[in-house]
């Protein structure tokens, strides 16, 4: 990774909206060196856009990003890579880069890189096209590791990965020393991978809170509610009382969602064990993956709900 030096990211007064649609009204934050940052919010309160103003790939209407000299994005965006026809897989990477330059003097190369992600020599010289919708995701994430970033944007980098390269990809995250945002709604994912969250409560507050997607799930059931009169808190924890902006439906099937998000995460926890200790036979092995996404695919749905009376009990 490029060394980054003192100045990192600075955002002064960011201001963003699409007609009467406030994205961003008035954020500020300064990046540390090595910030590892987990975005959440229900889907159109704009993360996507946030990365993109982040970047400068979207203009901002009042405020200024500010960028250190050293700081080298990489950014992986749920649009892909445009492929050439005819294009082999290690044509592509060497498109972007040779090699990663490592510590004293070592370097891996784009072959390596390939391997590290499960892109066997053979397969390196299969075309693009044969490559299945998870595989093209792969061979994305790798064009955007081969250019060494050292501030590393993930908007939902774990859609169409197979448990396998999710854990390649989570094992890589955790030595990566430069800086990160993911965007992602695999609560699991983010948990082992982020140190804290920009919360996008829509209208255009981002909130910024020191944890992962469980501490802020601990953090939101557990907030004792103080009158804004007397600030004083009590000694004794107050589990915070659902909101009068909920239905008694809506507040039951908040009480429901919690313990239906806790079982799914554990049958995930289970079956991604089993995989990462090989405990499944070959002949069970596209059974479990389909179960798998099912189980992730009604965790993501449950989570966002989940978010969105949240969000609604605040209101």
């Amino acid at each position: 990774m490029e060394r980054l030096g003192s100045k990192i990211v600075e955002l002064h007064n960011l201001k963003k909206s699409f007609g009467e649609k406030i994205i961003l009204n008035g954020f500020e934050y300064v990046f540390k060196r090595g910030e590892r940052i987990g975005i959440i919010g229900k889907n159109g309160s704009g993360k996507s856009s946030f990365l993109n103003v982040l970047t400068q790939k979207e203009s901002l209407d009042g405020g200024k990003v500010v960028v250190g000299e050293t700081v080298k994005f990489g950014y992986y965006t749920q649009k892909g890579i445009h492929i050439k026809e005819g294009q082999k897989v290690i044509e592509v990477i060497k498109e972007f880069g040779e090699y990663i330059p490592l510590t004293k003097g070592r370097k891996i190369s784009a072959a390596q890189l390939l391997e590290r992600f499960l892109f066997d020599r053979k397969k390196q010289y299969d075309f693009v096209e044969k490559l299945s919708g998870g595989e093209q995701k792969r061979l994305y994430l790798c064009a955007v590791l081969i250019q060494n970033p050292n501030f590393l944007i993930l908007d939902e980098p774990t859609n169409d990965l197979d448990v396998v390269t999710l854990n390649v990809f989570e094992n890589f995250l955790l030595d990566y020393p430069g800086n990160l945002i993911v965007v992602s709604h695999d609560r699991y994912f983010m948990d082992k991978i982020v140190d804290s969250l920009f919360v996008f409560r829509g209208a255009g507050i981002v909130e910024n809170f020191p944890g992962n997607y469980s501490d802020f799930r601990a953090y939101e059931n557990s907030t004792p509610l103080v009158p804004k009169e007397d600030k004083k808190v009590s000694d004794k924890p107050i589990k915070a009382p659902l909101k009068g902006k909920l239905t008694y439906q809506e507040k039951r099937e908040y009480g429901l969602l919690e313990t239906d998000i806790e079982k799914l995460q554990k049958k995930k926890d289970t079956i991604e064990s089993q995989f990462a200790n090989n405990e499944i036979t070959p002949d069970d092995i596209n059974t479990k993956s389909l179960e798998l996404q099912e189980i992730i695919s009604s965790l993501e749905e449950k989570e966002e709900r989940w978010f969105a009376l949240s969000i609604k009990m605040e209101g």
